[in-house]
């Protein structure tokens, strides 16, 4: 028996082994029957032919999206941005660039969608805005009530030279110093991911309520749920206390990878927000009976992970990504490892708990790249078979693989802040490459 034969033999085999009740017995609510469609709209469809993909290209593929089975459709940021991390830097919480469109434009693939009896999510990024966002100029600026919106800090300064230097050892994501010195506020700002992404100060609690209505302004447009970006790093320990080395033997100089990051991610205030924002989602389901969902994303061990579900008193997200296909596995694995990765989940799965299951996404090499071409299928078949929801990247059914982009050509903040040596390994432009809607010049994008 051939290894993809193999493979897929022993997983389904094991599929019997899984019994994933609820007591309660209820019908299931759409969000726990829907397969849910990740569209990264610059690389989607195209529909003037700038190069770049919009929200019209959106609508015009639908019906493409309808006749695979979609139920819902989880949009990257499409929100107003200069681009340094590619809508992830927010200028504009309430707006859409015009590289993707208007407010207009949107309305009209929110119609189409609720035509067809497709849910539409968007993507929700509160960790941070951009550094061109009116909050943060008028908080360098000390105006208030802005003054305290992100996170400043005055920084050490040596008694013997006077040289300054940042507050802490805290990292970015994105590689070096988590902080940045303002020159007209005279303080670092805090950024955990790029300099032009300066964090959110959610122990304010005007930010707080801005946030909360900033979720309000789009489920009053319409929208049927969110996915939280980057929830982990919401709130950072007040003491900015140094945190440990990691001794990872694999890490470079400056890397993310170097500390122990327990004062800066999953702290309880965290898992707090997330209740709250769960009850702004449940005021608008009162109104209508309609649940608006609520995806958490949280690279993180399963004990912080499994917490973002929170319980049947307080609940926080519907689910936090399951992204153990991720993590846990490779091209190497066996179908015992994948089966174990498998049970390691479900063993999770209380009462009040809902599994998911996520192969790929935006930030991570395509399955077919990853586990090689003659199993993306099988993996696929699989996160559809098991039980619970299953989010799946626009062109992993059709089994694309990675595009190659040159280094000259790497756009990805996270791949440039590697290095010209690290950038295969760390730049996100290859998974982002157009889709494959035919064999013409881009792709028919």
């Amino acid at each position: 028996m051939d290894t993809p034969t193999a493979f897929v033999f022993v997983l389904f085999s094991s599929l019997a082994l899984f019994q994933f009740g609820r007591a309660d017995e209820q019908p299931l609510d759409w969000w726990q029957t829907a397969v849910f469609y990740q569209i990264y709209p610059r690389s989607f469809k195209d529909s003037d032919g700038n190069g770049v993909g919009d929200l019209n290209g959106i609508t015009q593929k639908l019906d493409y999206l309808k006749d695979l089975g979609v139920g819902a459709v989880w949009l990257s940021p499409i929100y107003k941005s200069p681009m340094a991390d590619f809508g992830y830097d927010i200028s504009d919480f309430e707006d859409i660039d015009p590289i993707f469109g208007t407010l207009n434009d949107f309305d009209r693939l929110q119609r189409r969608t609720k035509e067809l009896g497709i849910k539409l999510i968007l993507d929700f990024v509160p960790n941070h805005s951009s550094d061109q966002h009116e909050w943060f100029i008028k908080s360098a600026r000390r105006e208030d009530p802005y003054t305290d919106y992100y996170t400043w800090a005055d920084g050490k300064v040596d008694p013997l030279t006077g040289e300054r230097s940042e507050p802490n050892n805290w990292l970015s994501v994105f590689r070096g110093s988590a902080w940045t010195w303002n020159e007209q506020r005279q303080q670092y700002y805090l950024h955990q991911f790029a300099i032009e992404q300066p964090d959110l100060n959610y122990r304010n609690p005007a930010v707080v309520e801005e946030m909360k209505n900033v979720v309000r302004f789009w489920l009053n447009k319409g929208v049927d749920g969110f996915r939280m970006d980057a929830i982990p790093f919401l709130f950072e320990d007040a003491s900015f206390s140094d945190e440990a080395p990691s001794g990872d033997p694999n890490a470079k100089p400056g890397d993310h990878a170097n500390l122990v990051h327990n004062m800066t991610q999953n702290l309880p205030e965290t898992y707090d927000m997330i209740t709250q924002w769960r009850a702004v989602l449940d005021e608008k389901k009162a109104e209508d009976n309609v649940t608006r969902l609520m995806m958490v994303e949280a690279y993180a061990n399963l004990e912080h992970t499994m917490a973002y579900y929170g319980n049947n008193t307080v609940p926080g997200g519907h689910f936090p990504f399951n992204f153990l296909f991720i993590t846990h596995l490779n091209n190497e694995s066996s179908a015992a490892q994948i089966r174990g990765t498998i049970n390691m989940w479900m063993r999770e799965m209380r009462e009040e708990r809902w599994p998911n299951w996520v192969i790929g996404n935006h930030d991570q090499h395509r399955v077919a790249s990853r586990f090689g071409p003659e199993l993306a299928d099988g993996l696929n078949m699989l996160a559809l078979l098991l039980p619970g929801s299953v989010i799946t990247y626009n062109g992993e059914e059709i089994g694309m693989e990675d595009g190659f982009v040159s280094w000259n050509d790497t756009v990805d903040p996270q791949g440039i802040n590697a290095g010209e040596d690290r950038y295969l390994i760390m730049s996100r432009d290859f998974e982002r490459t157009p889709f494959h809607w035919d064999n013409s010049t881009s792709s028919g994008k």
